[in-house]
């Protein structure tokens, strides 16, 4: 974890999603050592303005998460898994994982982090999928905060 007397940046964050999305593609593509894959982008990548330590939490959590992750998002779907594009499935498993295990990170962080990596790495309409799945998922997971942003007074 990062030091709490500093919090990262939203900008160092985003950094490592997207670093997390081409990681976790590559990890699902090859199969390869997640440690392997981890010290290969930070050899590869300037990662002085990337949240490094949330970079290794999501890459190394996700995948020993990754039926629970699934499971959570499977029933949403209007495909199998195993149909899906990669890189969305990357995303799901990043929002899913955001979701399901960092309180700390609010619904709509999660949700428009998702729909912001689909778009930038995803198909043309792949954000539109991401956030349909995110948000039911945010619906079951985080209920009461969501309830508390719809009771709110603009």
């Amino acid at each position: 974890m990062s030091n709490s007397s500093q919090k990262p940046s939203p900008a160092a964050r985003r950094k490592a999603r997207r670093f997390t999305v081409q990681a976790l593609y590559q990890w699902q593509m090859t199969g390869a050592n997640i440690g392997v894959i981890e010290t290969q982008f930070r050899t590869d990548n300037d990662m002085c303005k990337t949240d490094v330590a949330y970079f290794h939490e999501l890459l190394h959590e996700i995948p020993k998460c990754v039926n629970e992750l699934d499971e959570t998002f499977r029933p949403l779907l209007d495909r199998e898994i195993k149909d899906l594009d990669r890189v969305e499935l990357a995303i799901l498993r990043i929002g899913t994982y955001e979701l399901s295990k960092r309180p700390d990170v609010p619904f709509k962080v999660a949700i428009n982090e998702g729909i912001e990596l689909a778009k930038y790495f995803g198909a043309t309409e792949s954000h539109k999928y991401v956030n349909g799945i995110l948000d039911k998922v945010a619906q079951r997971l985080r209920v009461q905060e969501m309830k508390a942003n719809r009771d709110k007074p603009e």
